[in-house]
């Protein structure tokens, strides 16, 4: 691992033992960064780039592997975030270390970036996406996120044709996510995808309401 030690990663939170985030019992590492800006973010606290804590990737196997014998065989390691594909480099020496130790890996991701050889070879390491559709309607998307939902489509394009199982996840926002002609239209675009093994609706909840007012007012 002497390469991997050059390689540093910005870090938001860890939950040791996650049981919402994929299958089984979860190591879930919450990356620090995001490009996004969604407007009912519950994570508020990690867009900042330059925020978190620095981890190596043998200093976050070490604490992953604490927790080996409870997060296995059924179970694995999360990434989520902020977005855990604007530290794509990192995640590829990580990955390729959980995969020598048998560790099921999942992302949870947007995938609103465009497809590159990194996020590719990424994608390759990676068993399980847990992709957000934030919504399908881009009349809504954009002034809900920031951006448009093509890139993010066109990843789940890419997950189904290269035989990524992946489970499609919307939270679902009163009067803004929850239109009926909308779902109808994400039921017919998953309908065209090959390995889709779960759809959550998530209902929307104002939790992390206290981080957008803590950033507002930091005093």
């Amino acid at each position: 691992m002497q390469e991997d030690k050059k390689i540093q990663a910005r870090i938001h939170s860890f939950e040791s033992l996650g049981a919402v985030d994929g299958p089984g019992l979860r190591f879930v590492v919450f990356m620090q960064g995001c490009h996004m800006r969604c407007q009912y973010c519950q994570n508020r606290d990690t867009w900042d780039m330059h925020a978190g804590t620095l981890y190596s990737v043998e200093d976050l196997k070490k604490k992953i592997m604490k927790y080996k014998n409870y997060i296995m065989p059924h179970g694995g390691v999360t990434i989520s975030g902020g977005e855990p594909l604007l530290q794509t480099p990192f995640l590829i020496s990580l990955f390729e270390e959980l995969k020598k130790e048998g560790i099921h890996t999942c992302i949870d991701t947007a995938g609103n970036l465009e497809i590159t050889p990194e996020i590719a070879k990424l994608i390759d390491l990676t068993d399980l996406f847990l992709l957000d559709i934030k919504c399908i309607n881009d009349k809504i998307c954009i002034p809900l996120t920031g951006f448009s939902n093509k890139k993010e489509l066109a990843f789940a394009r890419y997950l189904s044709e290269h035989g990524k199982p992946m489970w499609i996840r919307q939270v679902l926002i009163p009067g803004i996510t929850d239109i009926e002609e909308d779902l109808l239209q994400l039921k017919d675009f998953i309908s065209t995808l090959k390995t889709v093994e779960k759809v959550e609706f998530l209902p929307y909840h104002n939790l992390g309401k206290f981080k957008w007012e803590k950033l507002r007012n930091p005093l």
